[in-house]
């Protein structure tokens, strides 16, 4: 059986224990034993005490010397023998420093698995299928100057936690999920997004580190601070799970919140390419020959405030209600005036929409795109440089939500607009609509020859702008902050979950709802309400 060194071993058989979401816990497939999350953590916390003092023991062996950066204070490593003019990361001069220990070393290694000249060959490939590009243009007299360096990560693989939301709804939602070996990066210096863009890595390469690795090749140290780092294991984690979220949620206006304090976490090198001259960006991956560029120009991104969205929704609808009565011969002035009627109340309906997210104001934000050289990736077979069959893909466990369900937290299923509702709340809709001229039918015997819809005039002139209204400011909220819930049994089997009413709730409204029928002034109104609403199916139904 093939062990990694990212695997939690069961302490029965010793097979790999798979994490089980729903259960908090490693469970080994192989003789049912569990590890907790806390005894994983000790189990890594052991191995990395023992790799950190064979390090010690190695370094002897080897001249490091690390040299820092006077201008954008990279610190990378290279052997006693080897001098450098410039710092590959801004180009200022690198002044040596005194020798390295192994403290600033990592555990775990992925080694080079292309050379030099073949990355030069990958990036050459991606400029001539990408000659059109500016970026391609200014790199292919440059590639030359590509250097490899192993770059420092943290290797994050364990149970994460998040609280996800919409963000146009008031309910949070419990999330758990496990990333499956994803790398941090730990530079300050280096583009986060272009080095994204080069992943993945094949975690079979994955080996206990040994300075032997890195002669020949330059080695940088991490520069970030815990802080920093815990961040971006956070960050990473959104990252990761926020397409899954937003397909749970129904929506792209998505906030998730990660803690991974329960995963392990682990200091490794991984192999790069890179190239940087100013603006312009490159990195391969030493492993699979992935490459990734960095776009020159920033593109920007404009987020509208909810108020102007309103505006901007309301002139483009009024504006197709205007062309379409223009075209179908309607006379100028009449158009004018029926859209400038629509147009009114258009903008009371879409200004309640949009309020549900006054927090969005205005903003621009600017970022570079990644360009990269698809999912293709390379393995040494026989000496030789070959194309991988199989698609080396990010995994990602699909999460797990969890809902408070009789006292107990149970995973569960989550279920917004589906047909069934949707159906409902349009119908609902239309009954609230036509109420008066549905009653004067059943009054009438369904007679339609005894309806006389200018009898409702009031009540449709009232209902025609306050049911979409009321439509979007408590029907989209009950779609949003409370979907339909389904328990999930060990079995698979799915059951909706239905919460028993309140039975305080049911007082509450009936004592309010008396209190309105009797107790004055608001009494007054609630009658005069009622009786003119009969009054008008009474003259609906033609007098009967």
């Amino acid at each position: 059986m093939e062990h990694r060194i990212t695997d939690i071993h069961c302490p029965q058989c010793g097979a790999p224990a798979d994490f089980d979401i729903v259960r908090q816990m490693y469970v080994c497939g192989h003789c049912g034993g569990t590890v907790g999350i806390s005894e994983a953590q000790k189990e890594k916390q052991g191995f990395r005490k023992l790799q950190r003092e064979e390090l010690k023991n190695s370094v002897k062996k080897y001249r490091l010397f690390s040299t820092s950066c006077s201008g954008c204070g990279a610190e990378v490593v290279f052997e006693e023998n080897e001098a450098l003019s410039g710092c590959p990361f801004c180009g200022r001069s690198l002044v040596r420093t005194e020798y390295l220990s192994s403290k600033n070393m990592p555990e775990s290694v992925i080694p080079f698995g292309i050379t030099q000249k073949e990355a030069c060959e990958r990036l050459e490939d991606w400029c001539r299928k990408n000659r059109g590009k500016q970026e391609a243009k200014q790199l292919l007299p440059l590639i030359p100057e590509l250097k490899g360096f192993y770059l420092p990560y943290e290797m994050v693989r364990g149970p994460v936690h998040m609280r996800a939301s919409r963000m146009d709804a008031e309910s949070v939602y419990r999330c758990e999920g496990f990333m499956e070996n994803a790398f941090v990066n730990c530079s300050k210096q280096l583009d986060n997004l272009l080095l994204d863009g080069m992943e993945p890595f094949d975690m079979n390469g994955l080996t206990e580190f040994e300075f032997g690795y890195v002669a020949g090749h330059h080695v940088k140290t991490p520069d970030i601070n815990g802080k920093d780092l815990e961040q971006r294991v956070c960050q990473e984690v959104e990252e990761c799970y926020t397409p899954a979220v937003r397909k749970t949620l129904e929506t792209k206006a998505v906030s998730i919140k990660a803690s991974a304090e329960s995963a392990i976490t682990m200091p490794v090198l991984l192999p790069v390419y890179y190239i940087c001259k100013g603006d312009l960006m490159a990195a391969v991956n030493g492993q699979t020959g992935k490459v990734s560029v960095r776009a020159l120009k920033e593109s920007h991104y404009y987020f509208l405030p909810w108020w102007l969205k309103a505006i901007f929704a309301t002139l483009v609808i009024s504006g197709a209600a205007f062309g379409g009565m223009y075209l179908l011969g309607m006379n100028l002035g009449g158009s004018l005036l029926i859209t400038a009627v629509l147009a009114f109340y258009f903008f009371i309906v879409l200004f309640c929409y949009y309020s549900d997210t006054t927090k969005n104001s205005f903003s621009v934000e600017a970022g570079r795109e990644i360009y990269t050289s698809g999912e293709v990736s390379f393995h040494r077979e026989k000496g030789k440089l070959v194309q991988n069959d199989e698609i080396l893909e990010k995994k990602t466990v699909p999460p797990v939500f969890f809902s408070r369900i009789n006292g107990e937290d149970q995973p569960v299923e989550m279920r917004f607009t589906t047909p069934s509702r949707v159906i409902r709340m349009i119908l609902l809709s239309i009954v609230a609509l036509f109420l008066p001229v549905i009653i004067a039918l059943f009054l009438t015997g369904f007679d339609f020859q005894k309806i006389n819809l200018g009898g409702s005039a009031v009540w449709f002139c009232i209902a025609v702008p306050v049911v979409p209204i009321y439509l979007l400011k408590f029907g989209i909220v009950e779609l949003h902050d409370r979907p339909w819930i389904y328990t999930v049994s060990e079995d698979g089997k799915k059951k909706r979950y239905r919460p028993k009413p309140n039975p305080g709730d049911v007082k509450d409204f009936l004592i309010g709802f008396l209190r309105a029928l009797i107790i004055p002034p608001i009494s007054l109104a609630v009658w005069f309400g009622i009786i003119s609403f009969f009054v008008m199916v009474y003259l609906t139904a033609g007098g009967m």
